[in-house]
């Protein structure tokens, strides 16, 4: 039998203290997605409605199929920046007319949807997506374009928006805008590039260059209707493919016009009635990771409550022993699966996972990196035994494979371990984090130290008395700072992630990427490696 065991103590003080810190940090992030939900506050809400529009997230509750999840990404995009959370724009995948989409709906309650530069960082990790797993777009436009006042960080990047709506086209990718408002300025080039368009009666403008700027450039007088209605476009530019009479009717149409696509999955879907759930419940994984990272816990109490029938096959059980890899199925989608145990990488641990993801490659399986790593080891006898060789052959085979890959931080990801462990510079397709998640280039103690010891070395050197108060206060003063830019929610705004998640809808979250995933295509890399250092 290769069902994992248990020795988890649900009965326990530490499990407990454990699953009480967990639930605070949730609550803490609940908080933070509910700024995002609010979006511009509830004075543009109430404006926004009492034009009879409907809201961002109402326009995809609309769109996507009944009954059906919809993950969104980056929802707290620019969380700790001027900008509000979640820069003014909702992304995600939902599944419409039977087709996994990629859907994007701008949030006109924040500055009209102008796009900020978060706002852009976000629309274009979401096109990535969409052209790395084949997934149709569907675009809900309402912005005023560019948010002025940041335009040098908007307007030079921008550009990559429209390639992105062209490549992915180009790619047979079919991109669909549903005009729900105001598109104007550059942003008249999304449905000028998209394949499928819809506009709303009297409520879709579109232009270039709305009646003030036309007044200014060429002295002609002109109303929004005649330079760029939904009625217009439909009768006399032919830039709308489809004429809505509301909101309500064009989301209506863009359903038919995905369903009419007849887009078609690489990969058939498995058979949701031969999928057996986990062995135990998914709620104790909010008792598994410690609030203290420095203290081990076991990946296999993770593993065991995420994947089909808590069934795994471990590979190299007693050999590299703080990185657990095996195989599995999630959602019936075959895995492997490489999850850090007591958090340092070794020498036996980096070959064992370069060997794992060659087997991997070999036999088309894509990867799922469960991380919990400090990093690799240091030391003189770490470092005569080759550590820099061994860490780099690893970090070669995650580079070089060509399977899809998933990442989740569920505790430290720290230092060339983030790297080893396929973090954000190493492309996974999806990458999540838990709200008991830290990343950084090493711990806040650590970092702090170095600098002392550096900065202490230096005083020595010039034959200078070292302040030690000052000391003290620059250590204090480096941990606060490197442990706030360690948190999930911190790199989350930056973008570094995909989204922070519940433990418990860690399974629900990676089926769905998993089938997203198998919509494209994808074939192991057989020996193209480049040169593993021996």
């Amino acid at each position: 039998m290769t069902v994992l065991p248990t020795a988890l103590d649900t009965d326990s003080p530490e499990y407990a203290a454990r699953r009480a810190a967990l639930l605070d940090k949730l609550a803490a992030l609940d908080a933070e997605h509910a700024k995002a939900l609010a979006g511009g506050g509830e004075k543009y809400l109430a404006r926004h409605r009492g034009r009879g529009k409907l809201l961002a997230r109402e326009r995809i509750e609309l769109l996507v199929d009944p009954d059906t999840p919809f993950l969104e990404l980056s929802p707290l995009a620019a969380w700790g920046s001027e900008y509000p959370v979640g820069a003014s724009m909702v992304t995600g995948i939902g599944v419409v007319e039977g087709v996994e989409c990629l859907i994007t709906a701008n949030d006109p309650t924040v500055r009209g949807g102008a796009t900020n530069p978060w706002g852009l960082r976000k629309a274009l990790r979401a096109n990535d997506i969409a052209l790395a797993n084949r997934l149709p777009v569907v675009t809900m436009v309402e912005s005023g374009g560019a948010d002025l006042p940041s335009q040098k960080e908007i307007f030079i990047p921008g550009g990559q928006v429209f390639r992105d709506l062209t490549r992915l086209s180009a790619a047979g990718i079919p991109t669909v805008a549903v005009v729900l408002g105001n598109s104007t300025a550059g942003g008249a080039y999304i449905p000028g590039m998209s394949d499928h368009v819809i506009m709303v009666k009297e409520q879709s403008k579109v232009f270039l260059g709305g009646p003030p700027l036309v007044k200014m450039a060429t002295g002609e007088e002109s109303d929004d209707e005649s330079l760029g209605g939904a009625e217009m476009h439909a009768r006399t530019s032919g830039l709308a493919d489809y004429f809505a009479v509301d909101e309500v009717d064009a989301i209506r149409q863009a359903r038919r016009v995905v369903a009419r696509l007849h887009h078609r999955k690489a990969y058939p879907d498995p058979d949701p009635a031969s999928v057996e759930p986990p062995k135990y419940d998914p709620e104790e994984l909010l008792g598994i990771v410690p609030e203290d990272l420095r203290t081990p816990f076991d990946p296999r109490e993770v593993i065991a409550r995420i994947v089909d029938g808590s069934d795994f096959d471990e590979f190299k059980p007693l050999y590299g022993t703080s990185l657990t890899t095996g195989w599995a199925t999630l959602h019936g989608y075959p895995v492997g699966i490489l999850a850090n145990a007591q958090g340092v990488l070794f020498s036996a641990e980096s070959q064992k996972a370069a060997q794992f993801i060659q087997l991997a490659n070999q036999r088309d399986i894509p990867l799922l990196f469960l991380h919990n790593t400090t990093g690799y080891m240091v030391g003189k006898e770490y470092e005569q035994g080759g550590i820099i060789k061994h860490g780099a052959m690893m970090i070669n085979a995650v580079s070089n494979s060509t399977v899809p890959h998933l990442s989740v931080l569920v505790g430290a990801s720290y230092g060339a371990g983030h790297y080893g462990m396929c973090g954000r510079a190493y492309d996974p397709r999806f990458l999540f984090a838990w709200p008991s998640a830290k990343s950084a280039v090493m711990g806040p103690q650590q970092l702090a130290g170095v600098l002392s010891i550096v900065m202490r070395q230096s005083a020595a050197a010039k034959g200078q008395p070292y302040d030690e108060e000052g000391d003290k206060a620059l250590r204090a003063m480096v941990e606060q700072q490197i442990e706030a830019e360690s948190l999930p929610m911190f790199l989350s705004g930056r973008l570094y992630d995909d989204g922070v998640i519940d433990p418990r809808d860690t399974r629900t979250v990676l089926g769905i990427c998993l089938s997203a995933i198998h919509t494209a295509p994808f074939e192991g890399v057989r020996g193209g490696f480049g040169v593993f250092r021996m």
